[in-house]
């Protein structure tokens, strides 16, 4: 591949094999990623990760990493060639590797004199290279820097971790791009809409949507409820057996399924629905969806679960997966409380804006960036004298 000399010098972010970086086809972490990249930061970025089914996200520097099979090494382990092959003749101030701390360690050892950096947007100790203390441990002890996007996760990461060495990990919040967000409907001119939005699997617990849906909708005459995902990030998504299992029990409950939809198409309905719910019953390692929904202007019901209690505060109310019953009540109290909607919606929307905006964060990141860059200057220097 032919590389561009002034790409030298940046901070080069490196996806995984999994994430594809476009608008038709990104998961969580590459929309995190084009969030940072696209931001108005003070270093210079370029993403790199896998071939992107349809166009690349615009704007952004990018170069596609191929995944290629060296044998007798696994898909994640010949990527991880592939990036270093790639970074080789880049020079890049910074090294940050996202999601992948086995990714991060090889790297490092290939790259000693570059700053390597990890963000964690899911629990480590579900993280090959990263699941047993001892080996977060050295993840601290030899990586640059490591940034979680909740406190839960660094929670995670330090547990049962005594006196790690290293930098401490950084909480940084994943946001939004605010201002680009479509104009929510006011309160009163919002759709009788009930949105489940995201993926259609057992840890988001959709099948308690359409129990608590199925008992709610009769005695709420002019409401209706509606399912918008798969088990994907693209059209070309394959129903699961969970979803075919699911889809009779939706269509009894008079609950419609739009299956995946563009991210931008999302948060429209988001912006008309008056109540969305995310009743998730694994710990979220954030809780995007809520986020999302609360700076949408929707009224929130959430689970607690994971950084759901961080994103959401003081303004969703909660309710217990386990219980499906709770969720109805919630989905009554709500449906039948216009003023309580109303007051859901301005503090969700008024706790995006001062804790979750994207310029915010990329100054965050950007000090991080400043200083980890520093620190291995400095010790460059050190080595010398």
């Amino acid at each position: 591949m032919a590389v561009d000399t002034t790409l030298r010098h940046r901070v080069t972010i490196l996806l995984p094999h999994r994430e594809s970086f476009g608008p038709a086809s990104a998961g969580a972490v590459a929309m995190a990623v084009q969030r940072i990249a696209a931001g108005a930061s003070r270093h210079r970025t370029l993403v790199v990760g896998p071939p992107v089914r349809g166009p690349a996200y615009p704007g952004i520097d990018f170069i596609a990493a191929g995944v290629p099979r060296f044998l007798p090494l696994t898909v994640t382990q010949s990527y991880a060639v592939k990036l270093a092959l790639v970074l080789a003749p880049l020079q890049p101030r910074l090294i940050e590797v996202h999601n992948k701390p086995d990714v991060a360690m090889w790297l490092a050892r290939c790259f000693p004199r570059r700053p390597v950096m990890l963000f964690l947007h899911n629990d480590p100790r579900e993280m090959r290279g990263a699941r047993a203390p001892r080996t977060r441990a050295r993840l601290l002890a030899r990586l640059a820097g490591v940034v979680t996007v909740s406190a839960f996760l660094r929670n995670a990461l330090l547990d049962g971790v005594s006196a790690p060495a290293g930098r401490d990990p950084v909480v940084i919040h994943n946001a939004l791009d605010l201002p680009a967000l479509p104009p929510p409907r006011p309160p009163g001119q919002r759709e009788k809409l009930i949105l489940f939005a995201g993926r259609v699997v057992p840890d988001k617990a959709p099948d308690v949507f359409v129990t608590a849906c199925a008992q709610a909708l009769p005695l709420l005459p002019g409401w209706r409820a509606a399912i918008i995902g798969t088990d994907g990030f693209s059209t070309a998504a394959v129903d699961s057996g969970f979803i075919r299992r699911l889809r009779p029990r939706a269509a009894a409950a008079g609950i419609e399924m739009h299956g995946y939809l563009p991210h931008d198409a999302v948060l429209q309905a988001m912006a008309r629905a008056a109540i969305v719910v995310v009743p998730s019953r694994w710990a979220e390692p954030f809780g995007m969806t809520a986020l999302e929904a609360m700076a949408c202007g929707a009224a929130l019901a959430c689970s607690g679960r994971g950084g759901l209690d961080e994103v959401a505060g003081d303004v969703g109310l909660r309710i217990d997966p386990d219980r499906p019953e709770t969720l109805t009540a919630v989905l009554l109290r709500l449906a039948g409380d216009s003023e309580l909607r109303a007051t859901l919606s301005a503090a969700g929307r008024q706790r995006a804006w001062a804790y979750f905006d994207a310029a915010d964060a990329v100054r965050r990141i950007d000090d991080v960036r400043d200083e980890v860059i520093a620190e291995k200057e400095e010790s460059k220097k050190a080595l010398l004298f």
